[in-house]
């Protein structure tokens, strides 16, 4: 289709590719007032306009910026706190770990003195027991002694029977205890 356009163009008077003289003149002469009409009112609006827009770009990039910067130091803040936190239940856990060790040895000691105390009464008594059981054993000697040596004295014909006395004695004593 194309082929048959440019042979009926090129028939009819050939093809022409430049305007004529006086069109491309006063072509011309339009572009340049157009382009100095431009050049005076518009490009210097859209400069404005393109510088505007840029600091406002820059305005934003470095308020950014600072908000980063702003961010990054409360997170740092936020991080101290954290580890100041860390550091104060540190402590606390070690204070509440002395104190659980203080009260352990405290309860060790209170029992460590009940039980002497307790040993200490057992001890005392069993002493006192001891002491009156003597008593009770001197009491019973001494009445035995008593006894025998009334016997011994009914019966004090010879030594062998004053002998087989002190052994039957003996034998008394020792199937009592």
């Amino acid at each position: 289709m194309l082929q048959s356009i440019t042979l009926l163009a090129a028939e009819e008077g050939g093809i022409e590719l430049f305007p004529e003289t006086p069109e491309l003149i006063w072509g011309l002469v339009a572009f340049l007032l157009l382009l100095a009409a431009m050049m005076k009112f518009v490009f210097p609006r859209l400069n404005e306009t393109l510088e505007e827009r840029a600091a406002a770009i820059q305005g934003k990039v470095e308020e950014a910026d600072a908000k980063l910067q702003e961010a990054e130091a409360s997170k740092r803040d936020y991080e101290a706190s954290i580890a100041d936190a860390r550091g104060e239940a540190d402590g606390i856990l070690e204070e509440a770990r002395t104190a659980a060790e203080a009260l352990r040895e405290e309860a060790r000691n209170r029992a460590e003195a009940e039980a002497t105390q307790i040993i200490e009464r057992a001890q005392a008594s069993v002493a006192a027991e001891r002491d009156r059981v003597l008593q009770e054993l001197r009491g019973q000697v001494g009445s035995l002694s008593v006894e025998l040596a009334s016997k011994i004295v009914e019966r004090e014909l010879d030594e062998s029977t004053h002998t087989d006395l002190v052994d039957e004695y003996i034998e008394r004593l020792t199937s009592q205890n």
